[in-house]
Order: C-alpha cells, then sequence, then structure tokens
C-alpha cells in the first residue's frame, strides 16, 4: 500500500511517499513545495496544486493522508490560510481519484510516539526510527512522514521497520 503524506502550509507544504507491506514500512520519497512568500494567496496556492498534482501523477499513491485542521484561537489567520491550502490539496487529490484521510494531528502524534502531547523533535525522532532515516529532516517533512505512518497504522498495516530498510529519495521543489 502506498500512502503520500501531506503537512499543508502556505510556505512550505510538506510530503513524504510510504510504503506499507508484510515486511513493514519504508519511505520511498519526501520533500517539500516552497511557494514565494511575496507572491499573491492566487499564486501560491497554484503552484501548491500544480505541484501536488504532479507528484500524485508520478507516484500514483493508494491514498493521501492529510492533516486535519486545527484553530488556534491566537491565530486565526493561519487556521482560515491553512483552509485555504487544504483545499487545493484535496482538489488535486479528488481530481486524480486519490481517497483523502483526514488526521487530528493529536492523533498523528498519539499514533507516531504513543503520546498525544508530543512534541515536534519526539514526532520527528519516531519518525526516524520507523523509517530507519538518519540525519536532520525538514519538519514539514517529518510531519508529512508521520501522516503516512498514521494512515498506514490505521489500514491495518503494523508500524515496523522494512526489512530492507528505506531507499528515500529526498526531492526539493
Amino acid at each position: 500500500m502506498l500512502i503520500l503524506g501531506v503537512d499543508p502550509g502556505l510556505r512550505a507544504t510538506g510530503f513524504a511517499l510510504v510504503e506499507g507491506g508484510v515486511q513493514g514500512v519504508r519511505l520511498l520519497e519526501h520533500g517539500v513545495i516552497h511557494t514565494d512568500g511575496g507572491a499573491p494567496l492566487a499564486r501560491r496556492l497554484h503552484e501548491i496544486h500544480a505541484a501536488l498534482t504532479g507528484l500524485l501523477i508520478r507516484m500514483r499513491p493508494t491514498q493521501m493522508a492529510v492533516e486535519d485542521l486545527y484553530a488556534a484561537q491566537r491565530f486565526p489567520r493561519t487556521a482560515i490560510l491553512m483552509g485555504h491550502v487544504r483545499g487545493v490539496v484535496c482538489l488535486a487529490a479528488a481530481e486524480e481519484g486519490v481517497e483523502v484521510s483526514p488526521l487530528p494531528p493529536a492523533a498523528v502524534k498519539q499514533a507516531i510516539s504513543g503520546f498525544g502531547g508530543a512534541s515536534k523533535i519526539q514526532v520527528q525522532r519516531s519518525v526516524q526510527r520507523l523509517l530507519r532515516v538518519g540525519g536532520t529532516l525538514n519538519p514539514h517533512a517529518a510531519d508529512a512522514m508521520a501522516m503516512a505512518l498514521t494512515g498506514l497504522s490505521r489500514a491495518g498495516i503494523p508500524l515496523q521497520p522494512h526489512a530492507v530498510g528505506s531507499s528515500a529519495r529526498a526531492v526539493a521543489r
């Protein structure tokens, strides 16, 4: 089973393609889609949509796992902008016939690290252990990996490192 995890963000949208099966889970590709902070909102959303559509066409995932909306009362504008990005992410998936599984952040943290209030560092370390990825990970790509792993777990695939290890390819966009 192939799941594309997506961490939606207007400046940086993380993505990770993870494969799960009887031999365990394996990271195949990960990266971040960057947009120009000075560009108009519509152009930035179009760039995210176009890049994600290209990934979906090339990768052909079984499913997409995307972070569900959440709102911090102190930052309502952030939630609105994230909603715009999630909209184009879901649109790209629908256009390519890929099922979308929205995942609450606390559920992802619980599935990956065993604690729903885990820090970003704890989630990143758990992701690195499960996917056998060393070095420093982009935080957006690491969050996308956590999304994909949680999607696999919810599909009944045990989160065990792959017997052969990771053959991941990092991609800059």
